[in-house]
């Protein structure tokens, strides 16, 4: 198996906001929202800052070895993890809900940049060490946003009644979903290993947080990847005071409201804080925190706390108080030693929001990394390209555009009419002329006729090209084809399909070769071409 890639820009592909190129592109109007350039510069300044925040090392290596009881553990990862006790150890993070499966392409593209980019710093900087770390949202309770796969275009859903933190819940009811997935890759080389390592973790793992950690480890372990389970008492401590900020004063609610206005001023705000930025979490329960006067309510159930009970549960139980998207990533640099973060386009937006929160509290800000993505081409769909003579970025055009350029580039007719409309304007400037001197109220009259053969002439160009186009039905079709499986859906490769095809058909060597072509600091969308 060999991939070739090719780089394009991302503001070729017309699939990423506005703000996402700005940053890229480091625009001055998105400066006052980020503490660190996103380059090496900026990371040495993350760690000198760093050096200077009392990370409490022995609660979090303590929680992440009782994490991996009973797993089988690459020695990369279980070093990693006794490295994490020492000052001069720092993290790089990506974040990500435990999706079934992995969800989408690009869960395994932040995690693949967060290990390469440790390795490279490792290399920069040796007098230090460098982890990369996925940090499980599993306190997210949005079900339906994560209990499904695309699988050859079908969406395979994971029906269940169950509610609450994702991460909590059993995995009991997958089986019938691996059977699926068994009959549709078990044909291709990994296929039955495949299956094997889905019910290893699913079938035989108490919760989806467990089942994820099992497989995030086998597919990513054996570059020292470090899974954290934030859903943690001990590590919640951290944030108590944080916690009772939010829901006694509201403080953080009034600074990212504040950011995100000065960013709505030419961005969409990616968040809007709210009073209390926590969630109420308790076996099956994770509903938000609102305050009525002196008395707390917990949404959607009768559980009510006046202030002093509310304190003294806060006190007694943090692992009960669920931050939400405002107070996640404080949560999650208050408890790692970390220096940069890797997200997509809508984290970096919400993250552009919190700097002035991580102010407040003291707590470093990381050098902040879009991550990387790439459009998977295989040999079929290669020649297919070659065939059509369709260019890396020319793929990104809608359908009907690039279908018109291959019909303009391949007939022998001329089908534009241009030249003729030039010499149509010549004609009524003259007839202006003439008619102007006979009577200048004619003018009027001679620019609507004027209009009138510009707006025929495009008419007929329009159908001119219609025509021919129908004798090039072969090459519609294959570029129909060839959009369809490189674009499924009409959206990008990354964000619909899943690893588990390719890991049926490559196995461990389609994530080594991810690994091999993914950049760290030099952001160019990949477009990875299966020799």
């Amino acid at each position: 198996m060999s991939f070739t890639p090719e780089w394009i820009s991302y503001d070729c592909t017309n699939a990423f906001s506005a703000l996402a190129i700005d940053y890229l592109h480091q625009h001055t109007s998105l400066q006052p929202f980020y503490q660190h350039t996103p380059d090496l510069k900026g990371i040495e300044a993350a760690i000198r800052e760093r050096k200077a925040f009392n990370t409490d090392r022995k609660t979090l290596t303590a929680v992440l070895k009782a994490q991996y009881e009973g797993i089988t553990v690459p020695e990369k990862v279980i070093i990693n993890i006794e490295k994490l006790a020492a000052p001069d150890t720092f993290t790089v993070c990506t974040a990500h809900q435990p999706n079934l499966f992995t969800g989408y392409l690009y869960f395994a593209y932040k995690i693949i940049h967060a290990i390469k980019v440790a390795d490279e710093l490792n290399t920069r900087f040796p007098e230090n060490h460098f982890v990369p770390v996925y940090y499980m949202g599993s306190e997210d309770n949005d079900f339906e946003e994560l209990n499904h796969i695309f699988l050859n275009q079908d969406k395979l859903v994971w029906e269940s009644g169950q509610t609450g933190a994702v991460g909590r819940m059993h995995t009991r009811e997958l089986d019938a979903l691996i059977d699926r997935i068994s009959g549709e890759l078990g044909i291709f080389e990994y296929g039955a290993s495949l299956t094997e390592l889905l019910r290893n973790c699913y079938s035989r793992s108490s919760t989806l947080q467990e089942a994820t950690l099992k497989l995030v480890n086998t597919l990513f372990g054996s570059y020292g990847l470090i899974v954290l389970i934030a859903d943690n008492s001990a590590l919640k401590k951290a944030m108590t005071a944080v916690f009772e900020d939010d829901l006694f004063k509201h403080t953080p609610a009034k600074i990212v409201a504040q950011s995100a206005q000065q960013l709505a001023g030419k961005y969409h705000a990616q968040v809007n804080p709210r009073e209390i930025n926590l969630f109420y979490m308790k076996d099956h329960l994770r509903e938000r925190i609102v305050r009525t006067g002196n008395h707390f309510e917990v949404n959607h159930t009768d559980i009510t706390f006046s202030a002093e009970e509310m304190s003294e549960e806060l006190k007694n139980h943090p692992d009960r108080f669920s931050p939400n998207v405002v107070l996640r990533g404080l949560y999650q640099e208050t408890i790692l030693p970390d220096i940069a973060f890797i997200g997509g386009g809508s984290e970096i937006a919400y993250w552009l929001e919190l700097k002035d929160l991580f102010a407040q509290y003291k707590v470093p800000y990381p050098v902040l990394l879009l991550r990387n993505s790439f459009l998977v081409v295989t040999r079929k769909d290669k020649e297919l390209m070659k065939k059509l003579a369709v260019s890396a970025e020319a793929l990104f055009k809608e359908e009907t555009v690039l279908m018109n350029e291959i019909v303009k580039a391949r007939s022998n007719q001329q089908l534009t009419l241009e030249k003729e409309r030039e010499q149509l304007s010549n004609v009524y400037k003259q007839i202006r002329n003439i008619s102007g001197a006979v009577d200048p109220t004619l003018l009027q009259h001679v620019n609507a006729l004027e209009t009138k053969a510009l707006k025929a002439l495009k008419i007929l160009e329009k159908k001119m090209l219609r025509a021919e186009k129908n004798k090039f039905a072969v090459q519609n079709a294959q570029l129909h084809k060839l959009k369809s499986a490189l674009f499924p859906r009409n959206g990008l490769q990354e964000r619909v399909e899943n690893i588990l095809p390719y890991y049926a058909r490559y196995g461990q060597p389609f994530i080594d070769m991810l690994y091999e072509h993914a950049p760290t600091f030099n952001s160019k969308f990949g477009i990875l071409k299966e020799e």
